[in-house]
C-alpha cells in the first residue's frame, strides 16, 4: 500500500480545520492540524510534512511568519489559505515563500486539486531535453546564460560559481525560461506549465515568483515584456 502524503494544517477556526481535516483525510491524506502558528512550526519540525496548509491569519505566529520560517529550514510545498482574494497579506504570504494560495471560503474539491497540482510538480521536476537556442552547452546537462549556469539533471543552479538556492517552484520556472531563451512566455502559459492549472489563475502568483527568481539570479537576467509576459534573455 502507498504511503500517506501528510498534510500539516494550521487554521484557528475549529469548524474550518475539522471539517478540512475530514475532507482530506477521507481523500486519502493523513492530517496534523494545528490551531496556532507556534504548535503548527513545532509539529513541522517533528513531523516533517509533505506540504503545509497555512492560513494567513492564526494566532502566535501567524501564517506568513511561520511561512517563512518554514522556507528558512526546509523547499517543503506550502500553500496559503487567505479569505480575501485582494489582500496585501496573499502577495506577502508569496513572497516568504508560499508556492500558492487558496482563498476562502473555498471548496473541498478545489483544494483537493491544487494540493495534488503542488505534489506533482515537485515530484516530477524535471529540465529541458537538449541544448535551447541561445544557451550554451557546458557539460552534458548544464546550460550557460552568461554568468548563470543551469544544472538540468542535478537540479542546481550557479551564478558567478556560487550556489543558488531555489524553492523547486522557483526551479521550475527557471527551467520553462531556460528551455526557450528570448522567447517570450505569457503568463497564462507560465501558470499552466508550472503551476499545472488547467483552469485560470491568479496571475500575481507567476509575477511574485518571477520577482523572487530575479533576486536570486540577477534583476536582468529575466525580462518583462509588457502586456505580452516574461522572457530569459539568452
Amino acid at each position: 500500500m502507498a504511503e500517506q502524503t501528510h498534510v500539516l494544517f494550521v487554521e484557528d477556526d475549529d469548524v474550518i480545520r475539522e471539517a478540512t481535516q475530514l475532507a482530506l483525510e477521507r481523500d486519502g491524506f493523513a492530517v496534523t492540524a494545528m490551531p496556532d502558528g507556534l504548535s503548527g512550526l513545532e509539529a513541522f519540525r517533528a513531523d516533517r510534512p509533505d506540504i503545509a496548509l497555512l492560513d494567513v491569519m492564526v494566532p502566535g505566529l501567524d501564517g506568513v511568519s511561520l511561512c517563512r520560517r518554514i522556507r528558512d529550514e526546509s523547499t517543503v510545498p506550502v500553500i496559503m489559505l487567505s479569505a480575501r482574494a485582494d489582500s496585501i497579506d496573499v502577495v506577502l504570504g508569496l513572497e516568504a515563500g508560499a508556492d500558492d494560495y487558496v482563498t476562502k471560503p473555498f471548496d473541498g474539491a478545489v483544494l483537493v486539486a491544487r494540493i495534488r497540482a503542488v505534489l506533482r510538480r515537485f515530484g516530477h521536476a524535471s529540465g529541458p531535453n537538449g541544448t535551447p537556442e541561445g544557451a550554451s552547452s557546458v557539460d552534458g546537462g548544464v546550460l550557460s546564460f552568461g554568468d548563470l549556469e543551469i544544472d538540468t539533471e542535478g537540479m542546481e543552479v550557479l551564478r558567478s560559481g556560487t550556489p543558488v538556492a531555489l524553492t523547486p517552484t522557483e526551479m521550475r520556472l527557471l527551467l520553462e525560461f531556460s528551455s526557450a531563451p528570448g522567447t517570450v512566455l505569457s503568463r497564462d502559459k507560465l501558470l499552466e506549465r508550472v503551476w499545472d492549472y488547467g483552469w485560470g489563475g491568479d496571475t500575481r502568483v507567476v509575477d511574485v515568483h518571477v520577482q523572487r527568481l530575479r533576486t536570486k539570479i540577477g534583476q536582468d537576467r529575466i525580462e518583462t515584456v509588457r502586456g505580452f509576459g516574461y522572457k530569459l534573455k539568452a
